[in-house]
């Protein structure tokens, strides 16, 4: 299940960005989770487990008709494809009218996904570049 970041979710939420390279820095980390407090066209979002367990982070961009997903990770015992896969169908149910993009970081993980769902290349729309 996907949570909107809340500011009762802090801590969990730093951890579960801690396990990502980028955020190992503790001053990097807090301006990350600001950034996404501060902007209405970001949102942080938690996942939960099927056993009511936080396991995983999104965090996304609105920029038009599409939704960017600038970073997602699960915890270590929790990096399967199908929990993955998972937290972008119930981004993509919370957010029906914009279109999953990825960054150059999560692009390879978004087209996996489209691809599990059936959307080749070749449908993809014309504006996107494919990559």
């Amino acid at each position: 299940m996907l949570l909107k970041y809340r500011s009762d979710y802090q801590k969990i939420a730093m951890g579960l960005l801690s396990l990502l390279p980028t955020f190992k820095d503790w001053d990097r980390l807090q301006r990350e989770l600001a950034w996404y407090q501060d902007g209405t066209d970001r949102t942080l979002y938690l996942w939960k487990d099927e056993h009511d367990d936080f396991a995983g982070v999104l965090g996304t961009e609105t920029q038009g008709d599409f939704l960017i997903v600038r970073l997602i990770t699960l915890m270590p015992d929790k990096q399967l494809t199908r929990n993955t896969w998972q937290m972008l169908d119930q981004l993509a149910t919370a957010v029906p009218t914009k279109r999953l993009m990825g960054t150059l970081t999560t692009a390879k993980i978004i087209a996996k996904w489209e691809y599990h769902h059936g959307q080749s290349h070749a449908q993809r729309a014309a504006t996107d570049s494919g990559q």
